[in-house]
């Protein structure tokens, strides 16, 4: 059984700083990608930031230069730091892991609400 276990998120006023966090526990190999996605009601669930690999990392445009991600191998868990942040990053934001092998099964967190005040 595989869990990801999502802290940090909360409300902030425009131009402040979230660090979100995700840790992954339970039968875990072959860990090819983690990542973090949004989602605003009625809208799709979007990329925000992916992390591959030895560490290649990409960041949809409207983040770039704000936010950062990262990853700590020993300890399962991805990172995004969040700086200046706008309004319009306001949504839930969901942890992704894509793990296993041979079969890749794709793992998501349960969400963390990120507000950001005007």
């Amino acid at each position: 059984q595989v869990q990801l276990v999502q802290s940090g998120g909360g409300l902030v006023q425009a131009g402040g700083s979230l660090r979100l966090s995700c840790a992954a526990s339970g039968r875990l190999s072959s860990i090819d990608e983690m990542g973090w996605y949004r989602q605003v009601p009625g809208n799709e669930r979007e990329l925000v930031a992916t992390i591959i690999g030895a560490g290649s990392t990409n960041y949809a445009d409207s983040v770039k230069g704000r936010f950062t991600i990262s990853r700590d191998n020993a300890k399962n868990t991805v990172y995004l730091q969040m700086n200046s942040l706008k309004p319009e990053d306001t949504a839930a934001y969901y942890c992704k892991v894509v793990a296993g092998f041979p079969r890749k099964v794709i793992y998501w967190g349960q969400g963390t609400r990120v507000t950001v005040s005007s």
